[in-house]
């Protein structure tokens, strides 16, 4: 299984959003423990959303969708929906 998947900083509202196979639970867990720059500096972290894929493929185009274009604009529509920033 793969997972896209938004955590927002409790620190300043940001959202980042990303790809993994593994357990969404230990991504989260592995944000918080400074796996990233970004996220090193942004943490800590809440999980606000996510989709799960069943090919890899179609779980890296919808990250690159919320990444770009008019699915940015997409995303902050889920964001606004879920959590009101």
């Amino acid at each position: 299984m793969y997972f896209i998947y938004f955590i927002q900083s409790l620190k300043n509202n940001k959202v980042y959003v990303g790809f993994t196979s593994k357990d969404i639970k230990i991504r989260l867990y592995e944000h918080n423990k400074d796996t990233n720059s970004w996220t090193a500096r942004n943490k800590p972290f809440k999980l606000v959303y996510y989709e799960s894929y069943h090919c890899e493929q179609d779980a890296r185009a919808r990250e690159r969708f919320y990444k770009m274009g008019f699915g940015k604009q997409i995303k902050k529509i889920i964001i606004k929906t879920i959590i009101g920033l």
